[in-house]
Order: C-alpha cells, then structure tokens, then sequence
C-alpha cells in the first residue's frame, strides 16, 4: 500500500514561555527562560525551589467555568492548546468560553467527517494535584465525601477524552503513558495513523501539570531535580555545572493532516513529518543504557522510516533533561548515529527555557521542532556557558541561529527506557 503524506497545519501551546503559540516562540526565539520561583505551594520546607510554571494561566476564554471546575488543570491547559490548534488549522472557530460547542462542531463538520479525525494527547501522571486534595479531603472527612468528579478529573487519558468531548471528535482517542517518551509517542502514534489511512486529521500531543508538593517531593528525593536558586542556572543541559532537571508544566498539541486533504482545503502547512522510530533500552526504570544503544537505534528507526540519511538532517531538539546520565548518553547516541555529520548538526535543548513537562514535553517540543522548520530558526540553550568535556556537539550555547532547517529530529527518552524520535521535514 503508497504510504500517505502527511503535514502539519495546526499547532497551539500553553508553557512556561508563553500561552499561545506566538507569545510562546517569540519568547523561544529571544532566549526567555521561563522558569521561576515555585508560587503553586510553599517551599519553605523544600530544597527544590524552581519550577517551569505557567503564570496567571486562565482557561475561561476556552472553557466554561462550571467545566472547569471538572477538569484537572493538566486538562485545561490540554483543551485550550488544542482549541488553539484546530483554530490555526482553520478547522473550526473557538467560542468565548465554550459557549456555542455545538456550533464549533458544525464549523468542524464543515472541513473533515469527525469519524475520521483522532486524538491521541499523552500525560505521564495526571491530576497528581487532585489526588493530593481529594485525598486530603478524604482524611478529614471521610473517604465517601471526596468529589464525584475525582476519578474522571484525576485519570491521565482525560485530556484527549475532553479534546474530544469538546470537538466531537469520532476517531481513535488514544492516549500514550510513556513517562518523558509520551507527547512524542503521541504524535509519531499519529503520523502513522494517517499515514496508514485510519484517519484523515489526528489531534496530537501532550500535557502535563504536576508542580505540587507530592510531585516536588518524589522527584526531588530521587535526586532527579535541580536545587538550584538562580533561575539562569537551573535547567542548563549539556553544562559541566548540571545538576538535575527542572519540573515543568504545560501541553503542546498539533494537527497532524494528509496532504491532498490539507491542500483540498486550502490549508497553511508548517511542515511536514516524515518519520518516527520508538523501542526500549529494557534497561532501567530510571537510567538511561549508558551504551545508548536503545537511544541510537530509536533515531536510525526514526530516519529509516522517513527514507532520509544521517548527514540531511540539519538539527535535533534534543530530549536534553540537564542530568548527567541523560545528557551524556544522548550525546554519544548522536556520534553513534551521525558519525562525522555529527559535529556539523545543531543540537539543542528547549528544556533550558521551559523546564522538563515529563509527559507534555514532546508535545511542546514537537510545536517548537515544527516551528524551527517553518521559521529557519534553531532555539538556543540558554544557561548553557561552559559544556561538559564529555559532552562535545554543538548545542546553540546562548542564542538561537536563523538557518536553514530542511531536516530536523525531536528527541524524547523516558523513565522505563521508553524513546520515542520524530523527523521533521521542510514542506516541498
């Protein structure tokens, strides 16, 4: 069977750099970090006092309110960026405050038949902040009293159930728990759907908001988390001085669309995807194989099935988390995949602006690998003053380079040795 094309038309974001798509990679491309002082609760007890949170984050333009009292707010910042993305798509028109649903279906209707658009929105943990006050709620009052919405507000699939709620979305509604692999499981799972002819749009990606005390605290005594106090110097991946990863909160959803379908409509295509690799290191719960073979393999699948050679691709967004393990072994997958190309490619980590979103990573990081296609503009990362010896590509110290993008990865590596690598391509 022809294997299908398939573009990007719409993308939209909520994270620790912006809360649109504009705001967001404007913020990318001057070198903003996002991340701040933790306001969610009170640090005074913690070592860890840096998050990547989304500041005076407010769904009600999207959502109704007595709906959002039902959602846990990995959820909410879920449903606002996919609004956001099928609204870039030109697929439907978003209604203040979720007000007039059924007239954004029918808006929908009017472009694709909704049985043949999916979603499949990827969270690692879910409503961990529900959990935490439900079960407060349940010490104190008894556990017959917590809230009836507790299960469907906690439950991690709930952000593609409410995106297609919301939508009326009929397709394959998925969602991928492959801890930091997830968003971009969630996209490649995606591309390959409408690539096979299941679906003829996918709305793809993932959230995650888990910046709570139990979320700090189980992180942080795994020695995962940076204890960082200056912002500039927390989340610096690929730097001699790392020393941990920062949380981060967020979701970054695109519309994944097949081509003769997309130009049938008259679509703005941003790029178009080309290939997907996923496999397992079968290692470690935590670590990474430090031999990065599962790492590496997961890249050659990558290229293999989008037909593309090693030395075409321009730059890799990196998984990049600013641990040691991690940084060290993606950079030895690169020189086992690249070879020579190896010292020729931009390697970059947005982590350094936006924290590590664990399920919503590759999902943001997809927005943002689509956008430096589409734009010719390779993100820095920020902090980053003094590389690890051991650590020796080029990763965008500082600035980000306009250049020319025909090619570019996104790299995600996961708790349980889950990878997951996208390839990107310049739409021709």
């Amino acid at each position: 069977m022809e294997k299908r094309r398939v573009v990007v038309t719409g993308l939209g974001t909520v994270n620790p750099t912006g809360k649109n798509l504009e705001e967001s990679w404007n913020n990318i491309k001057a070198g903003y970090c996002g991340i701040g002082e933790i306001t969610a609760f009170d640090t005074t007890e913690f070592k860890v006092k840096l998050a990547g949170e989304v500041k005076d984050f407010d769904p009600s333009d999207i959502i109704s309110k007595k709906e959002t009292r039902h959602m846990a707010r990995f959820t909410q910042m879920a449903v606002t960026a996919a609004a956001a993305a099928l609204s870039d798509a030109g697929l439907t028109v978003i209604s203040e405050g979720g007000k007039d649903v059924e007239a954004e279906q029918e808006e929908l209707k009017k472009h694709c038949n909704p049985a043949r658009i999916g979603v499949s929105i990827s969270c690692g943990i879910g409503g961990l902040g529900n959990i935490e006050e439900q079960h407060s709620r349940g010490m104190e009052k008894g556990f017959e009293k917590v809230s009836p919405f507790f299960v469907p507000m906690a439950i991690s699939n709930m952000a593609a159930g409410q995106v297609a709620i919301r939508f009326g979305l009929k397709g394959m509604c998925t969602c991928p728990v492959t801890a930091c692999a997830g968003g971009s499981n969630a996209i490649g799972d995606s591309f390959h759907r409408i690539r096979d002819g299941y679906e003829e749009l996918m709305v793809c990606g993932g959230a995650e908001s888990c910046i709570t005390e139990l979320g700090i605290g189980g992180f942080s005594n795994m020695k995962a988390l940076s204890q960082s106090s200056d912002p500039a110097r927390a989340s610096i991946p690929f730097d001699k001085d790392r020393s941990g990863f920062v949380m981060g909160e967020g979701s970054g959803i695109l519309v994944l669309e097949e081509l003769e379908h997309a130009k049938a409509r008259g679509a703005h295509i941003y790029c178009e995807i080309l290939g997907y690799g996923a496999n397992c290191d079968a290692y470690h719960i935590t670590s990474p194989d430090p031999s990065a073979a599962g790492a590496s393999a997961c890249m050659k699948l990558c290229l293999e099935d989008g037909g593309v050679a090693p030395e075409d691709v321009d730059y890799i967004n990196a998984h990049g988390t600013s641990t040691h393990l991690n940084d060290l072994t993606e950079t030895n997958a690169v020189h086992k995949v690249f070879g020579d190309h190896a010292s020729k490619l931009a390697v970059s980590s947005t982590k350094s602006m936006t924290g590590h979103l664990l399920g919503g990573a590759g999902g943001v990081e997809g927005v943002f690998t689509a956008m430096a296609v589409h734009d010719g503009f390779i993100p820095a990362t920020v902090g980053l003053k003094e590389a690890d010896p051991e650590c020796d590509l080029d990763y965008v110290p500082g600035e980000g380079r306009k250049q020319d993008i025909r090619y570019a990865l996104s790299n995600s590596l996961g708790f349980g040795g889950h990878n997951a690598c996208l390839l990107f391509g310049k739409y021709e």
